[in-house]
């Protein structure tokens, strides 16, 4: 099944949000039939989950995930995304890989943290090691700082034997944010946007539903997802947000984005406002230093750019 708008939605997709993302299946959809629901969601201008299309499926094997995506791509007039985000799973990883050789692959980091404690609550000093593992997943901030820290983190607690850990360096890839985060993913590295039109289908559909009333039941939720669309089309075009700043550049955004993405763009600006610059004169570069101060409420540690000038 698929929205109505597909065509508009692949546009979303392709340009202006070049992302989706696939939920392996949640939901049991009527005990009589033991189908699984998978969802493909994306995110619209405003910045609100739109629900792209969405399948019933028998299996999740690669074969299915196969069958799924040659569907969704026959939809989408042959047109693969730009990136897709998925749970972690090695069918759908490889239905990908045969399918839409050229889309970025992401896993869900979120899905994969909440793992740790089931997959490694039997070594001793567990608690430890759990917070050691965050610790250099989230911060570190080069490809070879990663490497460096992740094979310190397992020498340090003897865990080169793992089997998961070793598994999940060697798709370090499809999950670690700094091998990812050139690419663009709309801010979002986690599938909760999926899991929460799930619990939308969940108020309205149990195991005993018919395929009748999820059919009636998910063009209730597109119909109503549409609505909320143009009803914040609406308020963008009769309304304006005040400027925050005095800066061109805010009046350049605020002509061109949305309230919601205009309101991100914001923020922004009013981390930045108390900044000090002092512009510095080179042979090669101009340079500008950000003092220590107060930025966004928060002391800030000395900050420069160097940027190339004509010689």
């Amino acid at each position: 099944m698929y929205s109505g708008l597909m065509q508009e939605a692949g546009l979303h997709l392709i340009i202006l949000e070049t992302w989706f993302h696939l939920t392996p299946p949640i939901i049991q959809i009527g005990i009589q039939y033991n189908l699984v629901l998978g969802s493909f969601v994306g995110v619209n201008h405003h910045g609100q989950s739109t629900l792209l299309g969405c399948a019933l499926m028998k299996n999740e094997d690669i074969q299915s995930f196969k069958w799924l995506f040659e569907c969704w791509l026959r939809c989408m007039g042959g047109k693969a995304p730009k990136g897709i985000l998925t749970d972690q799973c090695t069918s759908i990883k490889r239905a990908i890989e045969l399918c839409m050789p050229t889309t970025i692959h992401r896993w869900c980091i979120w899905h994969i943290m909440k793992k740790i404690p089931s997959k490694l609550n039997s070594y001793k000093g567990h608690i430890d090691i759990e917070q050691e593992m965050s610790r250099v997943v989230w911060n570190s901030y080069t490809k070879d700082e990663f490497d460096k820290n992740w094979n310190d983190f397992l020498t340090k607690y003897g865990l080169g034997g793992n089997k998961w850990l070793s598994e999940l360096y060697e798709d370090r890839h499809i999950w670690i944010s700094v091998y990812l985060d050139h690419h663009f993913w709309a801010g979002k590295k986690s599938t909760q946007r999926s899991e929460s039109m799930h619990s939308f289908f969940n108020k309205f559909i149990t195991q005993n539903s018919s395929l009748r009333q999820f059919v009636k039941q998910y063009d209730n939720y597109l119909t109503s997802g549409e609505q909320a669309e143009r009803e914040f089309d609406a308020v963008d075009f009769h309304t304006v947000i005040p400027y925050a700043t005095k800066l061109a550049i805010e009046a350049q955004f605020q002509h061109v984005y949305t309230h919601e993405k205009f309101r991100e763009v914001q923020g922004q600006f009013r981390g930045k406002v108390n900044c000090i610059t002092r512009s510095m004169h080179s042979v090669h570069t101009l340079g500008r230093t950000v003092r220590p101060g107060m930025i966004g409420g928060k002391a800030t540690d000395l900050f420069r750019s160097d940027y190339p000038t004509s010689s």
